[in-house]
């Protein structure tokens, strides 16, 4: 039987923090198997990440990695497609900005470079999602499969790039140089001081502004123009999308570079913000993240800085709960980060019956 609709609110609202109680349920039950006191745990986790300035700037600085991520992903799903490969997208967007970085810092000003690198970042990330998109398209390749594989190739493609190319001469550690002045993005330090936030040595950047944009920019594109209609329409029924005339090819192929693109763009926020150089693994896992930020925003730039933001809170947090309290190790906190991702992702759909006949029961009575 087809399960009864769900008012919006509840689709949007009410059964994500569903989820994530419960998901937060079980997880204070582990920490309380443990012998620790879970409320104790929650204080000092939510502390962590939002009751001082330097905790709260490395909130945003984890969200604005998770923003471009999970908007990657959400756009995929709008047109039907599941792009995991949000990590190497990520680690070639790196590449596109630190080749620009590397280029101009010496010679131009930090806001010549910037827009460079932005380029450069979604450029190189949308060159390494087309081939799994074109093999999709025209091959019926699975995007799954590809993108997985990809994300191998562009770690292999990294060390030996960091290794055999970039680094300097007489330098062991797989890294470029370091960049001057002209390639590192502006901390948002000053912006926070005016809302009283001191974020001390936290690197939120520039970059967060970018992300934000970046978000009402997927919000216009997939509900404002006739390209997001044709996306949303063939990722909600392909037959019916070709029988109309939107082709597969280009829908398929537009939907990933965009995807590629938005991950590549992740890549300003610790190479150009943060470190100001290339380093290997310098993503993070904030590809994967992406996934779960996608899933719990339901693909909707509102919900996914939402989540970026939990997702933020959750690395800051459980950074400072891991110090506080060494019974509850990082691989604890990654338990309750795959937890959330658990119930947010693969369990999604586990309260929706119950909630659907709740709700028609109520509509029923009313009408009566």
């Amino acid at each position: 039987m087809t399960p009864a609709p769900l008012p919006r609110w509840v689709d949007l609202i009410l059964l994500p923090l569903l989820n994530l109680s419960v998901a937060f349920l079980v997880a204070g039950l582990v920490v309380l198997a443990i012998g620790e006191d879970p409320l104790e745990a929650t204080r000092i986790l939510l502390y962590g990440a939002l009751g001082w300035g330097e905790g709260i700037g490395f909130t945003l600085y984890y969200a604005t990695s998770f923003i471009f991520t999970g908007l990657a992903v959400a756009v995929a799903f709008h047109a039907g497609l599941f792009n995991i490969g949000g990590e190497g997208q990520a680690y070639v967007g790196g590449l596109g900005v630190a080749v620009v970085c590397l280029a101009l810092d010496r010679y131009v000003q930090w806001w010549i470079t910037a827009p460079l690198a932005a380029l450069g970042g979604a450029a190189f990330g949308a060159a390494w999602a087309f081939v799994p998109a074109y093999l999709q398209a025209t091959r019926g390749s699975h995007v799954v499969i590809t993108t997985i594989m990809f994300n191998f190739i562009a770690a292999s493609l990294m060390i030996w790039l960091l290794v055999d190319v970039l680094a300097p001469p007489g330098q062991m550690s797989p890294e470029s140089r370091t960049f001057e002045a002209g390639g590192r993005l502006p901390q948002l330090d000053g912006l926070m001081a005016l809302i009283g936030v001191d974020t001390g040595s936290a690197p939120v950047n520039l970059s967060l502004i970018l992300a934000l944009l970046a978000a009402w920019g997927v919000w216009l594109l997939i509900w404002r123009t006739r390209l997001g209609y044709e996306m949303r329409t063939f990722g909600a029924n392909r037959d019916a999308a070709i029988y109309a005339g939107v082709s597969p090819l280009r829908i398929t192929v537009v939907a990933m570079l965009i995807s590629g693109g938005l991950a590549g763009l992740m890549a300003l926020n610790p190479v150009m913000g943060e470190q100001h150089r290339l380093l290997f693994e310098f993503v993070g896992g904030a590809g994967f993240v992406g996934i779960a930020v996608a899933l719990m925003g339901r693909a909707h730039p509102a919900g996914v800085v939402a989540a970026a933001l939990l997702f933020g809170v959750l690395y800051q947090g459980g950074a400072e709960l891991a110090f506080e309290k060494p019974a509850i190790t990082r691989d604890m906190i990654v338990m309750i980060q795959g937890l959330v991702i658990l119930f947010a992702g693969a369990l999604e759909f586990l309260f929706r019956p119950a909630l659907g006949r709740l709700f028609a029961g109520a509509a029923r009575r009313e009408a009566a």
